[in-house]
Protein backbone atom coordinates (compact mmCIF):
# COMPACT_ATOMS: atom_id res chain seq x y z
CA UNK A 1 0.00 0.00 0.00
CA UNK A 2 1.39 3.52 -0.97
CA UNK A 3 1.52 7.12 1.39
CA UNK A 4 1.25 8.33 -2.41
CA UNK A 5 -1.77 11.15 -3.42
CA UNK A 6 -2.82 12.47 -6.45
CA UNK A 7 -0.46 15.04 -7.23
CA UNK A 8 -1.47 17.49 -3.69
CA UNK A 9 1.55 16.53 -1.89
CA UNK A 10 -0.74 15.44 0.84
CA UNK A 11 -0.37 11.84 2.24
CA UNK A 12 -3.72 9.56 1.04
CA UNK A 13 -5.85 7.74 3.58
CA UNK A 14 -7.37 4.42 2.99
CA UNK A 15 -10.51 4.17 1.61
CA UNK A 16 -10.95 1.24 4.05
CA UNK A 17 -10.72 3.91 7.25
CA UNK A 18 -14.35 5.47 8.19
CA UNK A 19 -13.72 6.80 11.94
CA UNK A 20 -12.62 10.42 12.07
CA UNK A 21 -9.91 9.14 15.26
CA UNK A 22 -8.16 6.36 12.73
CA UNK A 23 -7.77 8.74 9.90
CA UNK A 24 -6.37 11.55 12.26
CA UNK A 25 -3.67 8.78 13.91
CA UNK A 26 -2.72 7.25 10.48
CA UNK A 27 -1.95 10.82 8.64
CA UNK A 28 -0.29 11.97 11.52
CA UNK A 29 1.94 8.85 11.37
CA UNK A 30 1.94 9.65 7.50
CA UNK A 31 3.64 13.20 8.37
CA UNK A 32 5.78 12.12 11.32
CA UNK A 33 7.34 8.57 9.81
CA UNK A 34 7.01 7.21 13.19
CA UNK A 35 5.93 7.57 16.62
CA UNK A 36 5.39 6.42 20.01
CA UNK A 37 2.07 6.02 22.08
CA UNK A 38 3.30 9.06 24.52
CA UNK A 39 4.16 10.55 20.85
CA UNK A 40 0.74 10.63 19.38
CA UNK A 41 -0.93 11.44 23.07
CA UNK A 42 0.81 14.67 22.85
CA UNK A 43 1.12 15.57 19.11
CA UNK A 44 -2.90 14.76 18.68
CA UNK A 45 -4.34 15.16 22.45
CA UNK A 46 -5.79 11.86 22.47
CA UNK A 47 -5.97 9.73 25.02
CA UNK A 48 -3.30 6.35 25.57
CA UNK A 49 -6.56 3.97 26.28
CA UNK A 50 -8.10 5.03 22.50
CA UNK A 51 -4.88 5.17 21.28
CA UNK A 52 -3.88 1.70 21.74
CA UNK A 53 -7.24 0.53 20.72
CA UNK A 54 -7.24 2.34 17.34
CA UNK A 55 -3.66 1.31 16.62
CA UNK A 56 -4.28 -2.65 17.19
CA UNK A 57 -7.19 -2.08 14.71
CA UNK A 58 -5.01 0.00 12.12
CA UNK A 59 -2.39 -3.21 12.90
CA UNK A 60 -4.77 -6.09 12.40
CA UNK A 61 -5.99 -4.28 9.23
CA UNK A 62 -1.88 -4.24 7.93
CA UNK A 63 -2.23 -0.46 7.51
CA UNK A 64 0.24 0.28 10.64
CA UNK A 65 3.26 -1.69 11.92
CA UNK A 66 4.18 -2.04 15.30
CA UNK A 67 7.90 -2.30 16.49
CA UNK A 68 8.70 -2.55 19.95
CA UNK A 69 7.19 0.99 21.31
CA UNK A 70 7.02 2.51 17.98
CA UNK A 71 4.79 2.52 15.25
CA UNK A 72 4.77 3.37 12.00
CA UNK A 73 2.73 3.04 8.17
CA UNK A 74 3.08 -0.26 7.00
Amino acid sequence: MSNSSSGTGLPTVPAELESPRAKLVYLYLSTQGDASITDLQNGLEMKKLSLYSILSTLCERGLVDQDAERYRIA
